[in-house]
């Protein structure tokens, strides 16, 4: 349930992404703006985050869970109403706030139903919704686009998320805090004392500086791919959103799998298992970035995107896991919730406009390569992090 519930959380953002051209065309918008268009979501989603994660660990997780799926894809629907630039970034920064709560409340969930043994191959398994979500948007929002017209996209992804939240209403389940390790959770921590326990955890901060590095470059190439694509190789509205994110996401689901596996056996050696497997996924993916944006070919450029995307998956199976095993039950909403602020507020949130503005001078495939820095200083920073915990 949480799977189809994340499959549309990631559809829905990654919908607008296809269909830039139709909107540069119709609106007269730069690519200064587009970005803005990527960054609005982002700045809300992570401004949100904290709020969001201190609510989660007060309230019922399903209550947060629905509440924001019925948010965003509403949102999402009403996006079809706007005619101008203004309209489309206020819409896109209130969907970032609906979003923003899903993430705390389902990995909160998630760490009750399965201890350290089991955590990284189950959030491993969800975060594989997030891929299959994201080819979706990407190639449907631009099969209808191309075909019906820009709007209807928002209107079918928003109308069938809502749809769906009334379908799971009845069925979606809550475990206790702290079930999955057999603790009890003591009462809950006001906010300001869970934010300093996670300021003095030199592993929890090292973790978060990386979380906002990686999360840099995966904004990059999926918010400016599809573009790349639609403007380098001259491809359909369909064909770039679909080739922007199915090489990708399909290696991403391999190594999310994989990277939970290794992941959860690695930390039963070492507790910093988790964080080596993460840096592994952020070295290995980096010179693929670079390929991906100097690229000249077709054949070349899907190689490297699909070796992209499945060291990413490494990394991103144990993002929240990570994490997990530097903080308690009771704060993991807020924890989460502290990471989606920090990730997309310095990285996902900078990261369109930096590229737009970056496009001006060195291209939109350069600037794509100069993401692979990023990604190499967010390796430093997790292996950083694996040694402070041991």
């Amino acid at each position: 349930m949480l799977w189809a519930i994340s499959f549309f959380n990631y559809a829905d953002r990654q919908a607008i992404f296809s269909v830039f051209p139709l909107l540069q065309k119709t609106m007269s918008l730069d690519n200064v703006q587009l970005g803005l268009l990527g960054s609005a979501f982002a700045w809300v989603y992570g401004l949100g985050g904290v709020f969001a994660g201190a609510v989660v660990d007060r309230v019922r997780r399903k209550t947060a869970i629905l509440g924001g799926l019925y948010a965003w894809s509403f949102i999402c629907a009403a996006t079809a109403a706007v005619n101008s630039f203004t309209g489309l970034f206020a819409m896109r920064a209130l969907e970032g706030l609906g979003e923003t709560f899903y993430f705390p409340a389902s990995m909160s969930l998630v760490s009750d139903y399965h201890g350290p043994k089991t955590r990284s191959r189950a959030i491993g398994i969800h975060q594989t919704s997030v891929y299959v979500g994201t080819i979706a948007g990407g190639f449907f929002a631009g099969l209808i686009g191309q075909v019906y017209g820009w709007r209807w996209s928002f209107v079918v992804f928003g109308g069938l998320g809502i749809l769906l939240g009334l379908v799971l209403a009845k069925w979606l389940r809550e475990p206790a805090r702290g079930q999955s390790e057999g603790v009890a959770v003591a009462e809950n921590l006001p906010l300001r004392e869970t934010v300093g326990i996670l300021a003095a955890s030199p592993g929890a901060l090292l973790l978060l500086g990386a979380f906002c590095c990686a999360n840099f470059v995966a904004v990059v190439l999926l918010t400016w791919m599809p573009k790349f694509l639609f403007d380098r190789f001259h491809m359909s509205l369909a064909m770039s959103g679909l080739t922007a994110t199915i090489f990708v996401q399909l290696a991403s689901l391999c190594g999310s799998l994989t990277g939970g596996w290794l992941a959860d056996a690695w930390r039963a050696k070492s507790k910093g298992g988790r964080m080596l497997v993460q840096a592994i996924g952020v070295f290995g993916g980096a010179p693929f970035v670079v390929l991906c944006g100097m690229s000249q070919s077709v054949p070349v450029l899907i190689a490297a995107l699909t070796a992209w995307g499945f060291f990413k998956g490494l990394y991103d199976a144990n993002i929240f896991a990570s994490m997990f095993d530097v903080v308690r039950p009771e704060a993991r909403g807020t924890a989460a919730g502290l990471m989606n602020t920090v990730g997309w507020l310095g990285g996902g949130g900078s990261a369109p406009i930096v590229i737009g503005l970056l496009s001006r001078e060195y291209g939109l495939g350069g600037s794509i390569a100069m993401a692979s820095v990023v990604y190499v200083m967010a390796g430093v920073l997790l292996v950083g992090a694996a040694r402070r915990v041991g």
